[in-house]
């Protein structure tokens, strides 16, 4: 064959836009980017960016960047426990730090022969402190973005089993691919015909595979002194093209040589009818679903025994394979349903099911359970091993076979008498085609042809684990078109599923914060029986509101057991936020002795739609705050001119009730925008209830002269309508 021509190379370039970090907690404060890397990628070089916002005395500030291929990356940046049975292998990172006193930062990171797929990017800042920031306030905001240029080879030379491809070498190294085909146990990779000028060492040496920034995924092989060499692969990627490298460490030097590559397909399983056995599906998948108890039957089927099968007669017959039946439930929500609910496992055949993952699934969790019929053992049964891998199955499952195949390393379980039962649970897995192998495991004192033992093996993928526990909540989060999962965890506990209590709240702590951030609502009880006693009858109102919502929205947002909601969260939520603003509108309104239903009514619907739009916007506070100010004052000013004396009037009410009520109110306000965090809440919360009810009785202004107290009598046939109704029965009279 002769020798390729130079390869073409073309450039792409991706971009995302700007996302703003946050400080992390759990993995909803990620910022999560996805790119798609196309096949004969040669390299890979993310741009990545991060600018700091305007903000005050920002000092030295590290982002922490994630990368995987496949899935997104698993990751524990403030070392919390993951919960048992839950395998992970974290992804690579890289630290970025901006300087106290500069803008930014841009770094260029490097992929040489990625492979091609998925990969995705997740940046956060550093462990989150619990301190509750306002919205409005300024602060350091940063702003990561990530570019990714790619180079690829248009034309990759293909290499063709057993026939040799003639290829000079020179600085640059020679990159090929070789498809590898289903069901094939071994690749291997020649090197033949190597000569230089001077001397015999071509200090060749050879690649298999793709960069995955994960240890094992290529497989490297020096040919330094030999004439002729190989590499090898067991167990390659099935229905799968990998990238070939062949390198020197001669320098300036051409070097011809020749390479070709063999793959070696042992043997396939049975082959089934073509017919589709209906009666079978009924019975095996419908049936079982359809008991109401939940249990699994008895019922036995062997692939060996099942109709409709005949050996392939090419190749020996190396596994079992039952049929597997993929069942899409939900988003992230989905169960592999096998042809048969028990399987028969056997010494001499692994049984092996091929569960098929979508790109979609692998922001879930991968759940894997194995159950053991402990009657069942026959032989000289020592235990059952199973073993999880991707894209190809492991086809030998002894006492000293390791649970990985040529580039991946899998995932081992086993089920004994001593152990029926076994969990494994992978967060993000791959995404492709999984295979589950599983084989009898005996003693070694006695013959191990006849062993066997029947294993009951339920596989689903969910959106998280365990559905977060009791102390989380599971989200669906997005990024563009991509959905995965993760939980947020409540009341101290932390973690991938919420199960790592070493910060846990005790029950006693909790119903300590529920009491505190209810019961202090109750502190709004004298400012309502003072509105009543001075004839405010629309302010007491709007205080009993505030008060009556406040009261069960903290009783409905507690994290812990302790919670009762009366109504929809978001409305309490709502209520709460509404009730809140608009006291505080008419406390000022009416110390500016202007009680207007008009003007009542107009700040509360514009709050009310503000509420809507930002409810912990700083400025929805602060807007109708000094909106009234600015009327307060104006009426004050306008009095004082009118009377040509200060308005009030009284030392006594400047001393006694304003400058209190004001301390109160600054001190409230202080404790909720400064003070505030995660752990210190509930008490630094129920202060700013006391506070704010507190300074509403000292700047309540005084009742009217002419309004009586309680001014019942004045609301229930005030004298103005009185005597309107008297003028007009005179006049028809």
């Amino acid at each position: 064959m002769l020798c390729p021509p130079d390869l073409t190379y073309l450039n792409g370039f991706y971009s995302k836009t700007p996302q703003r970090l946050s400080k992390y907690s759990w993995f909803g404060n990620v910022r999560l980017h996805h790119f798609r890397v196309p096949e004969d990628a040669v390299l890979v070089r993310w741009l990545l960016t991060v600018s700091r916002g305007s903000g005050l005395n920002c000092g030295n500030q590290d982002i922490t960047v994630h990368f995987r291929a496949g899935a997104p990356p698993v990751i524990n940046p403030i070392e919390t426990a993951f919960p048992n049975s839950t395998s992970v292998s974290l992804a690579h990172n890289l630290t970025l730090t901006i300087p106290s006193g500069q803008s930014g930062n841009v770094t260029l990171f490097n992929v040489t022969h990625p492979k091609s797929g998925d990969w995705f990017l997740a940046a956060h800042l550093p462990k989150d402190e619990g301190k509750i920031e306002q919205q409005g306030l300024p602060s350091c905001s940063y702003l990561f973005q990530a570019q990714m240029f790619l180079r690829r080879a248009a034309d990759l030379p293909i290499l063709q089993y057993n026939i040799p491809l003639y290829q000079t070498l020179t600085t640059t190294p020679a990159l090929f691919k070789v498809f590898v085909p289903e069901f094939s146990s071994r690749l291997d990779v020649f090197i033949l015909n190597c000569s230089v000028k001077l001397g015999n060492d071509c200090g060749l040496s050879i690649t298999v595979g793709s960069n995955t920034l994960k240890q094992g995924s290529e497989v490297k092989q020096n040919c330094s002194g030999l004439e002729s060499c190989s590499a090898s692969v067991l167990i390659p990627p099935w229905n799968s093209w990998l990238l070939v490298t062949v390198e020197t460490s001669q320098p300036n030097t051409t070097i011809p040589f020749s390479i070709s590559a063999n793959v070696t397909v042992g043997c396939k399983p049975l082959s089934v009818s073509s017919d589709f056995n209906t009666s079978a599906f009924i019975r095996t998948i419908i049936a079982p679903q359809s008991n109401t108890s939940g249990g699994l039957t008895n019922t036995s089927v062997s692939m060996r025994d099942q109709p409709g099968l005949r050996a392939n007669s090419s190749e020996p017959v190396c596994m079992r394979s039952p049929s597997v039946f993929r069942d899409e439930q939900d988003v992230l929500s989905l169960r592999f349903i096998v042809s048969s609910s028990n399987l028969t496992v056997t010494s001499d055949l692994p049984t092996v099911l091929t569960l098929e993952h979508s790109p979609g699934d692998s922001g879930g969790t991968f759940v894997v359970q194995l159950h053991l019929n402990t009657s069942s053992p026959v032989g000289g049964f020592a235990r059952v091993k199973a073993c999880l891998t991707p894209f190809a199955p492991v086809l030998l499952l002894n006492r000293s076979q390791t649970c990985a195949t040529g580039l991946m390393q899998g995932y081992s379980l086993s089920v004994s008498s001593s152990e029926s039962q076994a969990l494994l649970r992978i967060p993000f897995p791959d995404a492709g085609v999984w295979y589950l192998s599983l084989q009898t495991v005996c003693n070694d004192s006695v013959d191990c042809r006849n062993a066997s033992a029947i294993v009951a093996v339920s596989v689903s993928v969910t959106a998280c684990i365990d559905d977060c526990g009791p102390y989380g909540e599971c989200r669906l989060l997005r990024t563009h078109s991509y959905l995965y999962g993760a939980c947020v965890c409540k009341a101290g506990w932390q973690g991938w599923g919420c199960t790592d209590g070493a910060t846990a709240q005790s029950y006693s702590r909790q119903m300590a914060a529920a009491l505190l951030l209810t019961l202090s609502n109750f502190f709004f009880i004298p400012p309502i029986v003072v509105a009543l006693y001075r004839g405010y009858h629309v302010e007491a109102a709007i205080y009993f509101f505030t008060m009556f919502f406040s009261t069960f929205y903290h009783a409905c947002d507690q994290p812990g057991v302790t919670v009762m909601c009366i109504m929809d969260y978001d409305t309490l939520q709502f209520c709460d936020f509404l009730g809140s603003v608009v006291s505080v509108w008419v406390t000022i309104v009416c110390m500016a002795r202007l009680q207007e239903p008009l003007l009542f009514m107009a700040g509360t619907l514009v709050i009310s739609m503000a509420m809507q739009l930002d409810r912990r916007g700083l400025w929805n506070l602060l807007g109708p705050v000094l909106f009234a100010l600015v009327i307060m004052v104006t009426s004050w000013v306008y009095r004082g001119v009118k009377r040509h004396q200060c308005y009030p009037p009284l030392w006594r009410r400047w001393v006694l009730f304003l400058l209190p009520g004001i301390v109160s109110a600054l001190i409230g306000v202080c404790v909720y925008v400064f003070a505030q965090t995660d752990s210190n809440y509930y008490y630094t919360h129920s202060i700013w209830h006391v506070m704010v009810a507190t300074s509403v009785v000292f700047l309540l202004p005084p009742r009217e002269k002419h309004v009586p107290p309680w001014g019942w009598t004045n609301k229930i046939c005030s004298y103005r309508r009185c005597k309107n109704e008297k003028v007009e029965l005179y006049t028809v009279t």
